[in-house]
Protein backbone atom coordinates (compact mmCIF):
# COMPACT_ATOMS: atom_id res chain seq x y z
CA UNK A 1 0.00 0.00 0.00
CA UNK A 2 0.85 3.34 -0.86
CA UNK A 3 1.37 5.64 2.29
CA UNK A 4 -0.84 8.75 2.55
CA UNK A 5 0.62 12.22 3.90
CA UNK A 6 -1.96 15.08 4.60
CA UNK A 7 -0.11 18.36 3.30
CA UNK A 8 -2.36 20.30 6.48
CA UNK A 9 -2.95 20.66 10.00
CA UNK A 10 -6.99 21.46 9.19
CA UNK A 11 -8.66 19.48 12.10
CA UNK A 12 -12.05 18.78 9.48
CA UNK A 13 -9.82 17.27 6.92
CA UNK A 14 -8.08 14.89 9.29
CA UNK A 15 -11.54 14.11 11.23
CA UNK A 16 -13.48 13.21 7.70
CA UNK A 17 -10.20 11.07 7.09
CA UNK A 18 -9.78 9.44 10.38
CA UNK A 19 -13.66 8.46 10.69
CA UNK A 20 -13.78 6.92 6.43
CA UNK A 21 -10.70 4.88 7.81
CA UNK A 22 -8.14 6.00 5.86
CA UNK A 23 -4.62 5.59 7.08
CA UNK A 24 -2.19 8.74 6.51
CA UNK A 25 -0.26 10.94 8.43
CA UNK A 26 -0.09 14.87 8.69
CA UNK A 27 2.73 17.24 7.27
CA UNK A 28 1.63 20.19 7.26
CA UNK A 29 2.56 22.74 3.89
CA UNK A 30 4.42 25.98 4.96
CA UNK A 31 3.22 28.21 2.23
CA UNK A 32 2.88 31.81 2.01
CA UNK A 33 -0.93 31.64 0.67
CA UNK A 34 -1.02 35.75 1.03
CA UNK A 35 1.58 35.87 -1.88
CA UNK A 36 0.05 33.41 -3.91
CA UNK A 37 -3.69 34.92 -3.36
CA UNK A 38 -1.67 38.60 -4.62
CA UNK A 39 -0.35 37.03 -7.90
CA UNK A 40 -3.45 35.15 -8.49
CA UNK A 41 -5.97 36.46 -11.35
CA UNK A 42 -7.66 33.38 -12.00
CA UNK A 43 -11.20 32.77 -10.58
CA UNK A 44 -12.46 31.50 -6.93
CA UNK A 45 -12.36 27.78 -8.31
CA UNK A 46 -8.80 28.22 -10.04
CA UNK A 47 -7.78 29.65 -7.09
CA UNK A 48 -8.60 26.97 -4.54
CA UNK A 49 -7.16 24.11 -6.83
CA UNK A 50 -3.59 26.52 -7.04
CA UNK A 51 -3.37 26.63 -3.26
CA UNK A 52 -4.13 23.23 -2.97
CA UNK A 53 -1.93 22.10 -5.58
CA UNK A 54 1.31 24.52 -3.96
CA UNK A 55 0.51 22.72 -0.69
CA UNK A 56 1.09 19.01 -2.47
CA UNK A 57 4.18 19.77 -4.09
CA UNK A 58 5.57 21.66 -1.08
CA UNK A 59 5.26 18.31 0.78
CA UNK A 60 6.03 15.67 -1.88
CA UNK A 61 9.61 16.22 -2.18
CA UNK A 62 10.39 15.39 1.47
CA UNK A 63 7.90 12.38 1.72
CA UNK A 64 9.42 10.34 -1.22
CA UNK A 65 7.05 7.74 -2.71
CA UNK A 66 4.19 8.49 -0.76
CA UNK A 67 1.15 10.21 -2.08
CA UNK A 68 0.29 13.93 -0.51
CA UNK A 69 -2.71 15.37 -0.38
CA UNK A 70 -3.15 19.34 -0.89
CA UNK A 71 -6.37 20.72 -0.16
CA UNK A 72 -8.03 24.66 -0.18
CA UNK A 73 -11.22 25.91 -0.15
CA UNK A 74 -12.02 29.20 -0.59
CA UNK A 75 -15.36 31.35 -0.61
CA UNK A 76 -16.57 32.55 -3.73
CA UNK A 77 -19.47 35.77 -3.17
CA UNK A 78 -20.73 37.75 -6.13
CA UNK A 79 -16.78 36.52 -8.22
CA UNK A 80 -15.00 37.79 -5.08
CA UNK A 81 -12.83 35.31 -3.38
CA UNK A 82 -13.06 35.50 0.26
CA UNK A 83 -10.69 34.19 3.22
CA UNK A 84 -10.77 33.33 6.61
CA UNK A 85 -12.10 36.31 8.87
CA UNK A 86 -9.22 37.74 11.02
CA UNK A 87 -11.63 38.13 13.72
CA UNK A 88 -14.93 38.04 15.13
CA UNK A 89 -16.19 41.43 13.79
CA UNK A 90 -14.98 40.66 10.37
CA UNK A 91 -16.69 37.44 10.82
CA UNK A 92 -19.87 39.00 12.06
CA UNK A 93 -19.49 41.85 8.76
CA UNK A 94 -19.34 38.50 6.73
CA UNK A 95 -22.36 37.13 8.38
CA UNK A 96 -24.41 40.45 7.47
CA UNK A 97 -22.84 40.30 3.93
CA UNK A 98 -24.13 36.47 3.00
CA UNK A 99 -27.86 37.06 5.03
CA UNK A 100 -30.45 36.21 2.69
CA UNK A 101 -27.56 35.37 -0.13
CA UNK A 102 -26.52 32.30 -2.04
CA UNK A 103 -22.80 31.88 -2.22
CA UNK A 104 -20.27 29.32 -2.88
CA UNK A 105 -17.40 27.00 -1.18
CA UNK A 106 -15.56 26.31 -4.39
CA UNK A 107 -12.76 23.50 -3.50
CA UNK A 108 -9.62 22.01 -4.88
CA UNK A 109 -7.70 18.66 -4.05
CA UNK A 110 -4.39 17.72 -5.00
CA UNK A 111 -2.44 14.24 -5.09
CA UNK A 112 1.07 14.83 -5.81
CA UNK A 113 3.68 12.09 -5.82
CA UNK A 114 7.46 12.13 -5.76
CA UNK A 115 7.08 16.00 -6.75
CA UNK A 116 4.05 15.27 -9.72
CA UNK A 117 0.79 15.63 -9.54
CA UNK A 118 -1.22 12.36 -10.22
CA UNK A 119 -4.95 13.99 -9.25
CA UNK A 120 -7.16 16.74 -8.73
CA UNK A 121 -10.37 17.45 -8.14
CA UNK A 122 -12.49 20.86 -8.23
CA UNK A 123 -16.14 20.77 -5.97
CA UNK A 124 -18.72 23.52 -6.04
CA UNK A 125 -21.29 23.97 -2.87
CA UNK A 126 -24.26 26.01 -3.41
CA UNK A 127 -24.81 27.97 0.04
CA UNK A 128 -28.61 29.60 0.57
CA UNK A 129 -28.08 31.43 3.67
CA UNK A 130 -31.33 32.20 5.19
CA UNK A 131 -32.13 35.91 5.94
CA UNK A 132 -31.70 35.36 10.09
CA UNK A 133 -32.74 37.84 12.31
CA UNK A 134 -30.04 40.24 14.48
CA UNK A 135 -31.08 38.40 17.57
CA UNK A 136 -29.98 35.07 16.23
CA UNK A 137 -26.62 36.62 14.92
CA UNK A 138 -26.21 37.82 18.13
CA UNK A 139 -26.45 33.80 19.56
CA UNK A 140 -24.33 32.55 17.17
CA UNK A 141 -21.41 35.37 17.43
CA UNK A 142 -21.83 34.33 21.42
CA UNK A 143 -22.27 30.99 20.93
CA UNK A 144 -19.50 29.98 18.26
CA UNK A 145 -16.57 30.71 19.29
CA UNK A 146 -13.19 29.81 17.29
CA UNK A 147 -15.86 28.83 14.48
CA UNK A 148 -15.99 32.13 13.03
CA UNK A 149 -12.23 32.40 12.33
CA UNK A 150 -11.54 28.41 11.41
CA UNK A 151 -13.07 28.53 8.12
CA UNK A 152 -13.90 30.72 5.15
CA UNK A 153 -17.54 31.31 5.89
CA UNK A 154 -17.30 31.92 9.76
CA UNK A 155 -19.70 28.46 10.92
CA UNK A 156 -19.06 25.14 10.92
CA UNK A 157 -21.89 23.27 8.97
CA UNK A 158 -21.50 19.81 10.39
CA UNK A 159 -22.98 21.37 13.58
CA UNK A 160 -23.84 25.03 15.05
CA UNK A 161 -23.72 26.57 11.58
CA UNK A 162 -26.30 24.51 9.99
CA UNK A 163 -28.76 26.42 11.93
CA UNK A 164 -27.75 29.74 9.21
CA UNK A 165 -29.11 28.00 5.98
CA UNK A 166 -32.03 27.75 4.22
CA UNK A 167 -30.51 25.38 1.76
CA UNK A 168 -27.43 23.60 0.65
CA UNK A 169 -26.71 21.94 -3.19
CA UNK A 170 -23.86 20.15 -3.07
CA UNK A 171 -21.65 17.13 -1.13
CA UNK A 172 -21.42 17.25 2.54
CA UNK A 173 -17.83 16.61 2.61
CA UNK A 174 -16.89 18.83 -0.08
CA UNK A 175 -18.85 21.59 2.32
CA UNK A 176 -16.63 20.58 4.89
CA UNK A 177 -13.71 21.45 2.92
CA UNK A 178 -12.48 17.28 1.69
CA UNK A 179 -14.99 15.71 -0.85
CA UNK A 180 -14.74 12.39 0.55
CA UNK A 181 -16.06 10.03 -2.23
CA UNK A 182 -13.73 11.36 -5.32
CA UNK A 183 -10.86 11.52 -3.41
CA UNK A 184 -11.59 7.61 -1.85
CA UNK A 185 -12.00 6.62 -5.14
CA UNK A 186 -8.63 8.15 -6.08
CA UNK A 187 -6.77 6.90 -3.39
CA UNK A 188 -7.70 3.82 -4.30
CA UNK A 189 -6.68 4.12 -7.80
CA UNK A 190 -3.00 4.90 -6.59
CA UNK A 191 -2.99 2.04 -4.05
CA UNK A 192 -3.54 3.93 -0.68
CA UNK A 193 -6.31 2.17 -0.05
CA UNK A 194 -7.68 -1.47 -1.16
CA UNK A 195 -9.39 -1.49 -4.42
Amino acid sequence: MTALVLASGSASRRAILEKAGVPFTIDPADIDEGAVKAKFSGSPAELALELARQKALAVSPRQPGKLVLGADQVLEFEGRAYDKSCDPDEARKRLIMLRGQTHALVGGLVLARDGEIVWQYESRCEMQVRAFSDAFLDRYMRDAGSILTAGVGGYAYEGLGAQLFDRVEGDFFAVLGLPLLPLLDALRQHGALEA
